[in-house]
């Protein structure tokens, strides 16, 4: 299969993978031949991306480490948890986490063991989210990136499940944002962005004297905008004040909310995401942590089309599990005509080879 820009997705291709809603409901099934009805329904709902079956990516598989249906479901445990401690007065939100902590640190087990169950990079492939689930879509993705650089930088087990549960809960305190705010479609202005910063001291508060939660927990919430030269929020903490789970879910934190859809701006893919966190690394972010992150998620989707730096054209094929910046690629075009015959390279195999750039909208002749 082959990922292409929704712009240039037509009427008569076939679906590659199953596209999903932020209920966890089917909106097209992998193999259905896309209508102008479909095409328009799909652009309604700001998806960017389609995977499509065809003759060039004939055999290129997706194994998300996480399958979509229990993502799904996991998605709607959060949502019906938060939604328990959102629908009651602010002076019985603590309360009511506490309640649900037990089902929250359940969910973080479960995802942390299919982590440590899994020898490949993390890969994470999200679809359509209409931006009022984008909290619950978020601390589930924000918690599975965290959990992956913990992993990746040797941590322990013990501290892995604290670093979940912090990472789950990093964004509880928006619970309490005034809803006009937390889902309003369009950026905040100066003073609502003002009134938004405030959920890391409503997440520490909420969090801080909850029996079953450790405090770890409420310094992640309270701590995960800090950055390490002192430009953060709340308390412009520096490097060595800040926890270092805290360091490690504000990369999460960033890494997701750059390559998740959002109603005012469009997904980045996950290799501008990695550059966007490396551009931060020694200034507002740990280098630890963002070497962590470069380790243990894909930079290039299998099924992206690349061009790389000697003109050749390709279509990523599989993951380099040591070099996920390195991935296999099967070579479909030279000199700007298509081959007839494919062949696979490891770019690992050639280090002076270089991806000049990823192109979904690339429109081969053969179509």
């Amino acid at each position: 299969m082959r990922l292409i820009s929704i712009n240039v997705l037509k009427a008569g291709m076939i679906v590659g993978r199953t596209i999903w809603n932020e209920a966890g409901h089917p909106l097209l099934q992998k193999g259905v031949v896309v209508t102008d009805r479909m095409l328009s329904r799909l652009k309604q709902l700001h998806i960017k991306y389609v995977y499509i079956e065809d003759a060039i990516s004939y055999g290129i598989e997706i194994e998300e480490t996480i399958k979509p249906t229990v993502r799904n479901k996991v998605v709607n445990k959060i949502t019906k948890s938060f939604h328990s401690v959102k629908e009651v007065k602010s002076g019985q939100a603590s309360f009511v986490l506490e309640q649900q902590s037990k089902e929250i640190g359940t969910i973080v087990e479960d995802l942390l063991n299919s982590i440590l169950d899994s020898e490949a990079v993390l890969t994470v492939l999200t679809d359509a989210y209409l931006y009022d689930e984008y909290l619950y879509q978020h601390s589930f993705q924000v918690t599975l990136y965290s959990l992956a650089i913990a992993k990746e930088m040797g941590y322990s087990y013990e501290d892995l499940r604290l670093i979940g549960i912090g990472a789950m809960l990093h964004d509880v305190g928006k619970l309490l944002i005034p809803t006009e705010i937390l889902l309003k479609p369009e950026r905040l202005t100066n003073e609502e962005y003002e009134v938004m910063k405030q959920h890391t001291r409503y997440g520490f508060d909420l969090l801080r004297n909850l029996h079953s939660v450790s405090l770890l927990a409420a310094h992640c919430a309270f701590q995960h905008h800090e950055r390490i030269d002192g430009s953060g929020y709340p308390r412009g903490l520096v490097d060595f004040e800040i926890h270092p789970f805290a360091k490690i879910i504000g990369v999460a934190d960033v890494f997701d909310a750059v390559t998740s859809n959002r109603v005012y701006r469009e997904k980045l893919l996950p290799s501008q995401g990695i550059t966007i966190i490396q551009a931060g690394s020694g200034t507002i972010f740990s280098p630890r942590v963002v070497e962590a992150l470069c380790k243990s998620v894909i930079h290039y989707a299998n099924g992206t089309i690349i061009l790389l730096s000697d003109g050749r054209r390709g279509i990523v094929s599989k993951q380099n599990i040591k070099h996920p910046d390195r991935p296999y690629i099967r070579i479909f075009e030279e000199d700007d005509e298509i081959l007839d015959a494919t062949y696979e390279i490891n770019l690992v195999d050639s280090p002076n080879l270089l991806i000049d750039k990823v192109e979904l909208e690339y429109v081969m002749s053969v179509e």
